[in-house]
């Protein structure tokens, strides 16, 4: 309850990035590293436990989106994204007491 979005959340922590803007213009920088240093560093080393199986990512809901984002990012970077999107899935799942279930097609499950 004292956050009102995923991404107030996620900055908290610390996993988004400095945004520099100026004249229209918006420049995303490095994490914040603001927050929890020692949630910021569970979420991270969940991400990468997560992206050391790639042949599991068609069970999750964001699977896609990570193997697209594995491939136009470097893996560390990757990971941090990862990590506050897990954040944010975090902070909904609490926020709205709702269970998490990752949502799969009848081929991930082999029927």
């Amino acid at each position: 309850e004292a956050f009102d979005r995923g991404r107030d959340f996620a900055a908290w922590v610390g996993l988004v990035p400095r945004q520099y803007s100026t004249g229209g213009r918006t420049v995303l920088g490095r994490i914040s590293k603001r927050g929890s240093r020692y949630l910021r560093m569970l979420f991270v080393q969940a991400a990468k436990i997560i992206m050391m199986r790639p042949h599991r990512w068609p069970d999750f809901s964001f699977g896609e989106w990570l193997a697209r984002a594995s491939e136009r990012m470097h893996r560390n970077k990757a990971a941090v994204a990862l990590a506050n999107k897990l954040a944010r899935m975090a902070w909904s799942i609490l926020r709205h007491k709702t269970a998490f279930d990752a949502p799969r097609d009848e081929v991930a499950i082999g029927v």
